[in-house]
């Protein structure tokens, strides 16, 4: 991701866009073909004199073209570098060529999310039965299984690649409409032959620029990803907490975890992953102040691009293979969340026995009374809730030993599980034959 950002790989697509441009121009007549072809053969550059130009000039795209036409010479074809650059504005080749560095990188991108959803669509099915108590504000719940948080982030990591494919499309344009985007010098048919050479489609209108909004959606994508790989790593957080430990990411052997406490096996990848996620998020920020500019252009937005499409990438890059990682690598005490879940005594069954009763024929309201009193006892003296249930005449007048023992079940809690399973991933192999 970073070679994509480099500078040799933009003043690289900078001029494969005035390239493409020559040949077009040269199909319909406009430049000499054995200009175009001379062009495509010998035009080159080198970064260090780009720049070395640019410091006198203050111009990047002159000194570009500076640069590439002293290439032109020093092969023996000056004349020919006339015809570079030939009625286009300096944004018709910077605002394509980025839109080429996009493609490049949301490739990359795209395909990372593939492989962070096969290692999550792995972990599923390995949990998908492995017993874990839900919490709703922290605080135990109803039983879940730990697979199911995996066809959580599966499921959401297929959403986050649908819409950046969709931003990177919506970004797949390019413009050589000019200065104020009127095709003053070029028509749109060369524009036409321009983008299809760069597997480009011609922006329908545009200023001097491509517009912002799609550069806004796009960052938006990629914060979103980033946010996925933060909400993963913010639950292991929580669950390699030590009066937790139903999880941890991997500690390699001779790690260290803290120059003080040796005994520390700290969440430090899933930290690094929340923390640079705000740093994408506020990309977006930035990004959206650059949808609105002055008239048909200003350069507000360029020197913010030139920082927050490069960072972004690169960190959502980086977050996303730190996360297949931790995902791949992650260890699982599956009997430690045995333990959590049952260390309650049963009080995660309120709501199936609140429910039981009112079925067999006990109000509501006073069925929430009785249940919520056993509950908050067992609660605050950390008493046996289930117990407390069965030795309860009043439950008992209607529901019977069975009864109860059906609203205490796991099995009936978790009966569903396949069948979500079955939406998220589809049909086991087994049974597609």
């Amino acid at each position: 991701m970073g070679r994509i950002w480099s500078d040799q790989n933009r003043f690289q697509q900078w001029l494969e866009v005035e390239l493409a441009a020559s040949e077009a121009l040269a199909e319909l007549g406009v430049v000499p073909q054995d200009a175009a072809r001379l062009l495509r053969t010998h035009a080159t550059f080198d970064v260090d004199r780009i720049h070395a130009i640019e410091r006198e000039v203050k111009h990047d795209v002159i000194a570009f073209t500076t640069a590439v036409a002293e290439t032109m010479a020093k092969a023996g074809h000056a004349d020919v570098s006339r015809w570079l650059h030939y009625g286009l504005t300096s944004n018709d080749v910077v605002d394509t060529a980025q839109d080429l560095l996009i493609q490049q990188a949301s490739k990359l991108l795209l395909d990372a999310l593939d492989t962070l959803r096969t290692v999550l669509r792995h972990r599923a099915l390995e949990f998908q039965h492995t017993v874990q108590v839900g919490r709703t504000h922290g605080v135990h719940a109803e039983p879940i299984t730990f697979g199911l948080k995996f066809a959580i982030w599966y499921e959401e990591a297929g959403r986050n690649r649908t819409r950046l494919a969709a931003a990177a499309e919506d970004l797949r344009v390019g413009k050589t409409n000019g200065a104020v985007g009127t095709f003053a010098h070029i028509g749109p048919e060369v524009e036409e032959r321009i983008c299809a050479r760069l597997n480009l489609k011609p922006a329908p209108v545009t200023s001097q620029v491509i517009q912002r909004d799609r550069h806004a959606a796009f960052v938006s994508a990629l914060a979103l990803v980033a946010a996925l790989c933060e909400k993963i790593a913010l639950e292991v957080r929580h669950l390699q907490r030590t009066e937790v430990r139903e999880a941890e990411e991997y500690f390699s052997k001779g790690q260290k975890g803290s120059s003080a406490m040796p005994h520390k096996r700290n969440p430090v990848t899933c930290e690094q992953i929340c923390g640079l996620a705000r740093v994408v998020r506020s990309n977006v920020q930035a990004a959206f102040e650059n949808i609105a500019l002055w008239h048909e252009r200003d350069i507000s937005h360029s020197s913010v691009e030139r920082v927050i499409l490069p960072d972004s990438t690169v960190l959502a890059d980086y977050l996303l293979d730190k996360t297949i990682n931790l995902v791949d690598r992650m260890i699982v005490y599956p009997d430690r969340m045995r333990r959590n879940l049952e260390l309650t005594r049963g009080l995660i069954f309120s709501g199936q026995l609140l429910l039981d009763l009112a079925a067999a024929g006990m109000l509501r309201e006073h069925a929430y009374r009785v249940v919520q009193v056993h509950a908050m006892r067992a609660w605050e003296q950390e008493s046996d809730f289930r117990a407390a249930i069965e030795a309860d005449p009043e439950i008992r007048a209607v529901l019977t030993q069975e009864q109860i023992a059906e609203s205490f079940s796991l099995d009936r809690q978790l009966r569903n599980v396949d069948h979500i399973f079955e939406r998220v991933f589809g049909p086991p192999a087994s049974t597609t034959a």
